[in-house]
């Protein structure tokens, strides 16, 4: 007991007489700027955490100066 095609075609018809089609045009658009949007974080985020594994590696350096100790 779904929706059959002729139940979503009088749907989408009264979708479109209540909002309009350049309302819906926008709605669209926006929907598909924020879908990009959050794929590009995603993304973003995926290679800072790649950047951030390599952060605990040792660095080659040199000690120019040591404190010493008292016992």
């Amino acid at each position: 007991m779904g929706l059959s095609i002729p139940h979503l075609l009088v749907v989408l018809a009264i979708v479109i007489i209540v909002f309009g089609t350049k309302r819906l045009r926008n709605l669209g658009t926006d929907l598909g700027g924020a879908i990009k949007g959050f794929r590009s974080a995603i993304k973003d985020g995926e290679e800072g955490k790649k950047i951030d594994e390599n952060e605990g590696e040792a660095i080659d350096a040199e000690v120019t100066s040591k404190k010493s100790e008292k016992i």
